[in-house]
């Protein structure tokens, strides 16, 4: 279905069946569709229509996912800012969206140069009744910008056909129903908190309450009152929550699983979690460039841990080597993905698009392998790959060798330039709250599972690692610490 649609059906079939909740208000589905029908209205009388472009730049609030819907009503398109960017970084992004209205707060106004600013306190000013454009599959739906982990971030070109296609089979693949209540505590500027925590859920006749900003003790309380059944998360939250005194036991009956995506996640945190917690992970994958997931494994089935599923209905999903010729099961390649989800282009980056998108193929950059059954299995980033004296070691083998101590809450290993082998890798650890472990025992554990050449050069334990705006440990911050050989004169 069209997204622009199903607010109005929704009213129509279940009334007063709820929808979405945040912590200011709670929209039954009559009143949904009454609030993006006053933000369309208002967005029409700013110039608002077909083909353009609308801004928005909030907090995780109900007011974000109503300008989503109300632009889609007018045929316009969303780009959602991350509220954290600097005046500059946000600038850049709403000019290249080629934005003519800007959603913000009161403390962001005036910060960007878009021709319209607005607030969304505005929308419940007007009653005028805003007809739906006829709506196209075809028009642009989204632009997520890219974390920008080299050079400028890209605009990631999604149209509605895009949405309902991956929106359409997560319902599926989640075994979505009427009854799904989604705890949205991922941002709602990535992909991730739109789709899986929003427009899934909402296609299948369900509802989402949106958390706020997270945290563990605060979570928790959320989730004995609101009683989702399922939510969205990165690891570094589920470390957080496992990492609570364990005195803190919570009422989490309600929840099915929970969905753990963005960054892999080590084979002992999802044990930990369902351990203590009483409900699975579902680790999948995906980026933005195919809208959100591509695999993802079965909430009904054989999951197998240490793999990010199966490729989702309708999805392909393929490891190639160098000369583009598939490889057999178990061997390390290139990812590539095909589907009615893969995006249709970077927004004004042709060479980009044309390096990207190949024979109809979406080129991940990441580095994984099939099992017997279709499973994937991520090794690494192709651009993380450290070569030591010609030798390929991928980090997430080190990383995932570190995460078997209990110790260790979070590990990341790059490489560091070297005059003698060109790269070596180094490796950075935070530990679990609580947790003593000093490097040489780390160092210790890491030489009887790995060979020589693979082991970190320097270890260096901090109190937490950096993190990027959707809580990807941020590797090209930790290579910026890195010390970089000096020549002997």
């Amino acid at each position: 279905m069209h997204f622009a649609l199903l607010p109005a059906q929704r009213a129509a079939e279940a009334p007063h069946a709820p929808a979405v909740a945040d912590d200011r208000r709670v929209l039954d589905n009559t009143t949904f569709d009454q609030f993006i029908a006053r933000a369309a209205a208002t967005l029409r009388s700013r110039g608002v229509g077909r083909g353009d472009v609308v801004a928005v730049q909030l907090p995780n609030t109900a007011d974000l996912i109503v300008t989503l819907f109300a632009a889609w009503r007018l045929g316009a398109a969303v780009t959602p800012i991350n509220p954290a960017l600097t005046p500059d970084e946000a600038r850049y992004q709403a000019t290249d969206a080629g934005s003519s209205v800007l959603v913000t707060d009161n403390d962001r106004r005036g910060d960007l140069d878009v021709p319209v600013q607005l607030t969304a306190d505005l929308y419940g000013v007007s009653d005028v009744d805003v007809r739906s454009v006829e709506p196209r599959d075809d028009d642009l739906a989204l632009l997520i910008y890219t974390s920008g982990t080299t050079g400028r971030p890209k605009g990631v070109h999604l149209d509605h056909a895009n949405l309902s296609a991956q929106c359409a089979t997560l319902v599926r693949a989640l075994g979505l129903t009427a009854d799904d209540h989604s705890l949205l505590i991922l941002p709602l500027f990535h992909a991730n908190g739109i789709v899986v925590g929003t427009l899934s859920p909402l296609l299948a006749g369900g509802h989402t309450t949106v958390a706020g900003r997270f945290k563990p003790d605060g979570f928790l309380a959320k989730v004995e009152t609101a009683r989702p059944t399922f939510f969205s998360a990165v690891p570094t939250i589920y470390q957080m929550l496992v990492d609570l005194p364990a005195e803190v036991r919570p009422d989490t009956s309600s929840i099915r699983y929970g969905i753990c995506g963005a960054a892999p996640a080590s084979v002992e945190l999802l044990a930990k979690v369902e351990e203590r917690y009483g409900f699975p992970l579902i680790e999948g994958y995906g980026l933005s460039e195919c809208t959100c997931v591509a695999t993802v494994n079965p909430v009904d089935g054989v999951r197998k841990a240490g793999t990010v599923g199966p490729a989702l209905p309708g999805v392909t999903v393929r490891v190639i080597g160098a000369d583009g010729a598939e490889l057999p099961p178990g061997e390390p390649g290139d990812v590539v993905i095909a589907g009615p989800n893969v995006m249709r282009r970077y927004l004004n980056r042709p060479e980009d698009t044309a390096d990207t998108l190949v024979n109809g193929e979406l080129r991940t950059g990441d580095i994984g392998f099939l099992d017997e059954d279709g499973y994937l299995t991520l090794v690494d980033r192709a651009k993380d790959l450290i070569i030591r004296g010609g030798e390929n070691i991928y980090p997430k083998e080190i990383e995932s060798v570190v995460y078997q101590l209990p110790q260790v809450a979070e590990a990341a290993v790059v490489g560091r330039p070297d005059l003698k082998f060109g790269e070596v890798p180094v490796l950075y650890v935070a530990l679990a709250d609580g947790a003593t472990l000093d490097a040489e025992s780390i160092r210790l554990h890491a030489s009887d599972k790995l060979a020589r050449y693979k082991l970190p050069e320097e270890i260096t334990i901090l109190p937490s690692l950096p993190k990027n705006a959707v809580g990807k440990l941020d590797k090209p911050a930790l290579r910026k610490r890195t010390t970089p050989p000096v020549a002997t004169p």
